[in-house]
């Protein structure tokens, strides 16, 4: 069991974050001063070190270096608000393992510390993919950076933009990773020690997105009680990152274009324009210009922002990435899980090679996961699978899951239709229950019945 050294002098935070890493195996200890934290490591034996940057007796680049004099391999990651990620990027010069933004985000943390145990960990030349994915950990997913021609061609134009502040377009159907590839301009860029903000426009409604994107003054609307910055200026001279930007309504496209072209934000109820400076990537799920021939998509936004674009390949057309992330996500299950499921059967890593993968590398990661529980070995067999795998014998065909169990997210474009108009009959045109079925809001079911052209 991986043990946790903690340090930052926030007790409430410290018990969450104690409790959250308890909860997914890890053996945890916390301390509230930079002082006792180094004597706890003079004493036990850490497999990483969580530190917050502000400590009452000393900041957490000192106990950085202290630390790793103790124990030059130890994984150390810095805890810092956007404000101190300068400092934080300087500690990654002296030895920190990463920083990560407060308010902590859950997951990232989880496969932070996931990613620093991975390389500490690491030993011997192999290269099968088992090895691999062990010893790179989170990078290989985090980063796209798989083996496929297709990645190395991401890969390529990655380095190209990412030094640059032209706009750009990420393509590809739901769960290829967009978002990975847009951090990953973000980290290569010179704005990488500013925030990286990342916005699910399919999840807003048209009311929250004005409000959510450029922000809002106090008593501008019903439930506007404070005044509220938006994400524009929460990541001021960074990134903003807009998912699934088709689902914006043309109002707030509006105010996005401008947004873009003259470098400025008003707030819902202000007076006054913002000054921002901000790189804008976005992605989408559909061509947006197919969008712009349907009137759903502003021509003159699209233009403004297609300067550079990228589109991610499916993961039915990167065989030679699936054993790669499947070992990955073995381990990263076993760490979540506490289990200790060592190899993937033959005839199992065939049939991810056959399977079509309609939900791409966020089902790859579902389908590990629910084997790794299931395993009562140290190998992954057939029968540790989802049924609906089994239906699968050549790629290039995706199945239709079972009702009952879809998420739209995790479906390709092939399917959306029949998933969709199943799951409107099976509630009797219920759009709400629909919705709620497919993992979506009410305003994405529209837009997609829309599109689809369907009655109901």
């Amino acid at each position: 069991m991986p043990k946790v050294l903690i340090v930052d002098d926030d007790s409430t935070f410290c018990l969450m974050l104690k409790t959250f890493l308890s909860n997914k195996g890890y053996e945890v200890k916390e301390f509230f001063s930079a002082n006792a934290g180094l004597k706890a490591l003079r004493e036990e034996q850490f497999d990483i070190v969580l530190t917050d940057y502000r400590l009452p007796d000393k900041d957490g680049i000192e106990l950085l270096k202290e630390a790793k004099a103790l124990n030059p391999h130890l994984p150390v990651i810095l805890m810092t608000r956007y404000a101190d990620i300068r400092t934080a990027v300087h500690a990654m010069k002296l030895g920190a393992h990463e920083y990560v933004a407060k308010p902590i985000n859950p997951d990232e943390i989880l496969l932070t510390i996931s990613q620093a145990l991975s390389l500490k960990s690491k030993s011997g030349v192999h290269q099968d993919h088992a090895a691999l994915a062990r010893r790179n950990g989170f990078n290989e997913f985090r980063f796209i950076e798989g083996q496929s021609a297709s990645a190395q061609h991401i890969m390529k134009y990655v380095e190209l933009v990412a030094p640059t502040d032209i706009s750009v377009i990420i393509l590809g159907e739901s769960g290829t990773g967009k978002e990975y590839v847009a951090r990953m301009i973000h980290i290569k860029s010179r704005r990488n020690n500013k925030p990286f903000m990342a916005v699910d426009c399919g999840a807003l409604s048209k009311e929250l997105a004005g409000s959510e994107l450029f922000g809002h003054m106090k008593g501008s609307f019903t439930d506007a009680h404070t005044d509220k910055e938006g994400q524009f200026q929460m990541a001021n001279g960074g990134t903003l990152f807009l998912d699934e930007i088709g689902n914006l309504s043309y109002e707030i496209q509006l105010k996005l274009l401008r947004a873009t072209q003259e470098k400025k934000v008003r707030r819902i109820g202000g007076t006054r324009d913002i000054d921002i400076d901000v790189r804008i990537i976005v992605a989408s799920n559909e061509d947006l210009q197919q969008a712009v021939r349907r009137g759903a998509f502003r021509e003159d936004l699209y233009h403004r922002l297609n300067e550079f674009r990228i589109e991610v390949a499916p993961l039915r057309q990167r065989h030679d990435d699936i054993s790669l992330f499947a070992y990955y996500f073995l381990e990263l299950s076993n760490r979540e899980l506490n289990r200790k499921v060592k190899t993937i059967d033959d005839e199992v890593m065939q049939r991810f090679l056959e399977y079509a993968w309609p939900g791409n590398i966020r089902e790859l990661k579902n389908v590990i996961k629910r084997a790794v529980l299931l395993s009562l070995g140290d190998t992954i067999t057939l029968d540790t699978l989802p049924s609906e795998m089994a239906l699968s014998k050549s790629p290039g065909h995706p199945i239709t899951p079972a009702f009952g169990t879809t998420d739209l997210k995790a479906i390709s474009e092939i399917n959306e239709r029949n998933i969709i108009t199943q799951t409107l009959e099976k509630v009797h045109y219920n759009k709400t229950k629909a919705a709620n079925l497919l993992n979506i809001d009410r305003k994405t079911l529209y837009n997609k019945m829309k599109q689809y052209n369907i009655e109901g």
